[in-house]
């Protein structure tokens, strides 16, 4: 994989389709981190989540799996989106008190219609704030005006965690690249900042 310019690998387990069993050997993502580990020279990132994983029975069982992807051999995380800062904020404390001490990145995605931000909350069990809730009813029914408060609101939660000294953002734009530029052009320069105050 090195010799093809390939450093960096995205160690998932992958969503199993309902009312089937995982068909191979890497039934975890830590199967399959330990893979990569023993075999190849990668950095290695792995997926995290804030409100906890939907099989999970609590958070702190989540946070031991978690402590064991990083043990694998896990570099790096990124986070399941969430709508409240504050849980990111949260969970961050108590996954470096559970000595999870690799970066870890915030998984922001902007919703833009309704259905996606529905199936979302089903597959992940994400928190709807009241904020969020508000601006949902406003626009529902109007697509544009609801795209544009979707990249609003991410852009806000964009802000605030980069003011924290958050260690990254991963922007789950659904290949839309019109969403990437207008937040791309809405943070730029609290990207630059943060980037030169280091």
């Amino acid at each position: 994989m090195v010799a093809h310019g390939i450093e960096n690998v995205l160690a998932l387990r992958g969503d199993i389709p309902e009312g089937t069993v995982s068909p191979g050997d890497f039934t975890h993502a830590d199967d399959l981190i330990t893979f990569i580990q023993n075999n190849y020279d990668l950095n290695i990132l792995a997926a995290c989540y804030p409100e906890v994983h939907p099989e999970s029975t609590g958070a702190v069982d989540d946070l031991k799996w978690l402590r064991h992807k990083v043990d694998c051999g896990a570099d790096h995380l990124i986070s399941q989106l969430f709508l409240d800062n504050e849980y990111f904020f949260s969970f961050l404390e108590k996954a470096r008190i559970a000595g999870i001490n690799v970066p870890i990145e915030a998984g922001i995605m902007p919703v833009t219609n309704k259905k996606q931000i529905e199936r979302m909350v089903k597959m992940c069990g994400v928190e709807l704030p009241k904020k969020f809730i508000r601006v949902l009813e406003r626009y529902e029914d109007n697509d544009i005006a609801l795209r544009d408060a979707g990249i609003a609101y991410a852009v806000d939660q964009i802000t605030d965690l980069i003011a924290e000294g958050v260690d990254g953002i991963h922007l789950y734009t659904m290949n839309n690249p019109y969403i990437a530029h207008k937040i791309y052009d809405a943070v730029q320069n609290l990207v630059a900042a943060k980037a030169n105050a280091c």
